[in-house]
């Protein structure tokens, strides 16, 4: 690594991070990607709908990757630039993007989807998601598990908490769903290996995933980013693990 802590740390903290595009980061970091295939399976699904939303979809990327639309295509962001971006992305496909503050309610009708999507949501409204989808119809989405990648949050933080380490936990998600009125069609959970090459990549990734450190700054964590590059540059790329989840749920007819 011919760069020096300064030099990586400047690039890092001053290149965008609005939308939900991780391409900065080829090269510099890996990701293992769950066996579903989330953006296929999320495809397979909006083909055969005729009304879909989907919550959180942050710059629209993922959405705008799908073959087909269905007929109906809404999508939901709260955070300005990424409303900005998906509006962009989205509308020349024929999605409308509605800029919402991720609580409830919902700015919809009741039973207004056949199919309501979202990865990697911040927060899930399991009573507002079973509100909009209409009898028969399907929420699929991929979720972060509980504890991912903390293996970098604790270093940043110290060892957290069970109750925690255990938050988005599938066996949770699944009981919010039924407890709303709807049944598990699926529910599949994977640990993948991710690995930070540089500490450029650390903090990219702290920068555009703002929940894992709050309050991260290059500044507050200075000395840590510097342990860390040094930890890196003589044991080789630093190593944690993503937890995700697919769930798909139906309401009842």
């Amino acid at each position: 690594m011919s760069r020096t802590f300064e030099e990586l740390v400047a690039e890092a903290e001053t290149v965008p991070v609005d939308g939900w595009d991780f391409s900065w980061l080829d090269g510099r970091a890996t990701e293992q990607r769950p066996s579903w295939g989330y953006q296929r399976t999320m495809g397979e699904h909006l083909a055969r709908a005729s009304a879909a939303l989907d919550i959180q979809t942050g710059g629209g990327e993922v959405l705008a990757g799908v073959p087909k639309l269905p007929a109906l295509m809404v999508a939901t962001e709260s955070w300005p630039p990424n409303v900005a971006k998906a509006t962009q992305l989205l509308h020349p496909l024929g999605a409308v993007v509605v800029a919402d503050v991720d609580e409830p309610p919902l700015p919809f009708a009741d039973a207004a989807f056949d199919l309501v999507t979202s990865r990697h949501p911040a927060t899930v409204w399991w009573t507002e998601i079973a509100r909009v989808l209409r009898p028969g119809g399907t929420y699929l989405a991929q979720h972060v598990g509980p504890a991912s990648v903390f293996e970098l949050v604790e270093y940043f933080l110290g060892p957290q908490p069970e109750e925690i380490r255990r938050k988005r936990h599938p066996d949770d998600e699944r009981q919010a769903a039924e407890t709303a009125g709807l049944g598990i069609l699926d529910l599949r959970f994977e640990s993948l290996r991710t690995e930070f090459f540089d500490i450029g990549a650390v903090i990219y990734f702290l920068r555009k995933v703002i929940w894992m450190v709050p309050g991260f700054t290059v500044d507050r964590y200075r000395d840590r980013l510097r342990e860390l590059d040094e930890k890196i540059r003589a044991e080789g790329p630093f190593v944690a693990h993503s937890t995700r989840f697919l769930i798909e749920a139906r309401k009842p007819v």
